[in-house]
């Protein structure tokens, strides 16, 4: 295009086209021709002095923000194209989608020459403001264009001449136009490849940054990933150096993120020459325990160990080690469950007979059960031995003692919480104990300490089968079999108003009333026996034989501590003993004055169940002055079955 250098012979020029005249020295292509069509439809003036579509300060503010990345990405490349046009009298602007200018660069001179057309920051150079523009004319025909002089719509804009080309974000949709303005006189054709080269590495620049940006986040999310993951991780490199450990390993190999990130592995935890050997051999292992040497300690591991692999190189990228505590793991696999079962309960007196019948009756049904007894009688023994009588036996069995849980945290240890349901509450919330319960069985010990607010809860929890969580609105269905146990007269309590009366009788569906210990003294000698081994074999110490007065002590005590109390006295004395026999001098004091003086013979070797019971006979037909319907009482047993034990024993008064 020959430049005119006549400012009249433009505007003359401008005024044929805006009346429709032909003249044979000037051409113009379709695409201004239909933008100048499109300018008449929209009812354009071509004879505004200037533009008068200029947002306020507050509304371009807002503008800029939105555009804040396309002026991040862009201004660069502006200012490389007005520095190599800076003797030409260029200056070069950018608008957004909708034809807002949001910023022009140039000299005080070049940017003078646009403010009599109100070409400004701020103002809007779209077809339906402007006419024919290059901005505007871009945004309609998405491709690069050069508008020249008497091609402007407007006639206030006739004497300029602009090169304008979109620029895409990676989707291809237009963001913004690149615009380099001029007068007219300075019209190249070169300048329209330089902007539309700009253009397209302003886009280069939006991809690099999309780019970049879905790096940072699939490297924040795996990071993200292996942080909320139990498990200790650690990635290493090709040359065995960390790139990344997780908080969990960093507790369980007692590191410092800060400090071996960076490092080989072999510095970070020497003298592991195995697990090396296995990074560095490129190995593939899974569930392998490993004895790793920590900075404190040795601890074993289970180890996944998995080589990364790209291509057809024979050389690993790098690798990744999963680590588990193998304490954890157990911990993990090894649900709460009840060890005991009926026939680990140790009495043969009638009445302890009849309690077990009671209970494995109790345990063939799905109803609540209330256990009684004094403490220490062996009440969450008989709750763990009807769990796995029951059809529940291979399921969770969970105990709480409500007695010991601070009263403003039962609530949220029974049934649960949301995050943020209180100050300290664990993020994300946490399952409470009839959650995780569900199929099996609860055992609430000291069910009369719970405080008398939290018993309606519990109410609504045996009527509905649901709980809802502290701070939560959901109802969770729950199927969970309910034993309790007391110490405490629960119907005095009810006419107390310390327990809820509706309760009472919610739990006491099925009761059964464990005895004490000083009903039942003729268990005492089998017990003793198995005391006396249990407790032997689990602290390491040999008693093969027993002072007959420990007996006569034992049968004469009260027992206010039941059969925990009798426990305790016995692992008391087998740990004090200094020798393979138990002695009445290791009993504590306060049983020690119950000793009848009578000089017996110890029994020899370890007691047996016959040597107790020859002995208790004994003690007692000695203690009754030889009235065997009082020994018969005091052992829970016939005279008749007396008689036949004593002959067995060849006893004879």
């Amino acid at each position: 295009m020959k430049s005119i250098q006549n400012r009249f012979e433009m505007i003359r020029r401008w005024e044929k086209l805006n009346r429709g005249e032909n003249d044979p020295n000037i051409y113009i292509n379709k695409y201004i021709c239909e933008s100048w069509e499109r300018s008449r439809q929209y009812g354009v003036d071509p004879f505004k002095p200037t533009n008068t579509d200029i947002l306020s300060t507050e509304e371009f503010a807002q503008v800029l923000e939105e555009n804040k990345q396309l002026l991040d990405l862009a201004v660069p490349s502006m200012q490389d194209i007005c520095d190599f046009t800076k003797n030409y009298n260029f200056c070069m602007a950018l608008s957004d989608k909708n034809g807002i200018i949001l910023t022009i660069i140039g000299d005080e001179a070049e940017r003078a020459f646009t403010n009599y057309s109100n070409f400004t920051e701020g103002s809007n150079w779209s077809e339906k403001v402007m006419g024919t523009n290059a901005v505007g004319l871009v945004l309609e025909v998405d491709e690069p264009v050069q508008v020249y002089g008497y091609e402007h719509f407007c006639k206030c804009a006739a004497l300029s001449t602009c090169s304008a080309a979109p620029i895409h974000n990676p989707e291809g949709v237009i963001i913004g136009v690149l615009d380099l303005t001029g007068a007219y006189k300075y019209v190249h054709n070169h300048t329209l490849g330089m902007v539309f080269s700009a253009a397209r590495a302003i886009e280069r620049k939006f991809e690099l940054h999309k780019a970049y940006t879905e790096l940072e986040l699939a490297s924040a999310l795996k990071e993200t990933v292996m942080e909320s993951i139990s498990e200790g991780i650690i990635a290493l490199d090709s040359n065995n150096q960390i790139i990344h450990v997780n908080k969990p390993v960093c507790g369980q190999l007692g590191i410092d993120r800060n400090n071996c990130i960076g490092h080989n592995l072999a510095t970070v935890l020497p003298d592991n020459n195995y697990l090396q050997n296995i990074v560095s051999a490129g190995r593939r292992i899974f569930g392998e325990t490993v004895l790793i040497k920590t900075q404190t300690e040795k601890k074993k591991f289970l180890i996944n160990c998995t080589p990364l692999c790209f291509g057809d190189t024979n050389k690993l990228p790098g690798t990744a080690i999963v680590l588990n505590e193998l304490h954890n793991v157990v911990k993990k696999i090894m649900r709460p469950r009840a060890s005991i079962t009926f026939d680990s309960l140790i009495g043969k007196s009638s009445a302890f007979q009849l309690v077990i019948e009671q209970a494995k009756m109790a345990a063939e049904t799905n109803s609540n059960i209330l256990l009684l007894g004094e403490s220490g009688a062996g009440k969450e023994l008989f709750a763990q031995a009807i769990h796995n009588a029951s059809d529940r036996k291979g399921e969770t069995f969970i105990t709480i003692n409500c007695g010991a849980i601070p009263r403003d945290l039962i609530s949220s240890e029974l049934f649960g919480y949301e995050e943020g349901a209180f100050t300290g509450a664990r993020k994300g919330g946490h399952p409470g104990k009839f959650e995780l319960a569900d199929q099996g069985t609860i055992f609430l010990d000291e069910i009369g300490e719970m405080p008398i607010d939290l018993q309606a809860s519990l109410l609504r929890v045996l009527e509905d089968k649901t709980i809802m969580r502290v701070g939560g609105r959901d109802v969770i269905p729950i199927n969970v079999r309910l034993i309790s146990a007391t110490n405490k007269d629960l119907l005095q309590e009810v006419k107390d108003r310390h327990f809820r009366n509706d309760l009472y009788y919610r739990l006491n569906v099925l009761s059964i009333d464990i005895p004490p210990l000083r009903e039942r003294k003729g268990d005492i000698p089998i017990l003793l026996e198995y005391f006396i081994k249990s407790i032997s074999s689990r602290v390491g110490k040999l008693i093969n034989k027993v002072d007959p007065a420990v007996l006569d002590v034992l049968l004469n005590y009260n027992w206010p501590g039941n059969v925990r109390e009798l426990s305790n006295i016995v692992e008391r004395a087998i740990n004090l003993s200094p020798n393979e026999t138990l002695s009445v001098d290791l009993l504590p004091q306060e049983l020690k004055g119950l000793a009848s003086g009578s000089s017996i013979s110890v029994w020899d070797k370890t007691p047996t169940k016959e040597n107790v019971e020859e002995q208790l006979i004994r003690n007692y037909l000695l203690k009754f002055s030889d009235n065997k319907s009082d020994v018969a009482k005091a052992l829970n047993i016939s005279r008749s079955s007396l008689y036949r034990k004593m002959a067995k024993y060849k006893i004879m008064v």
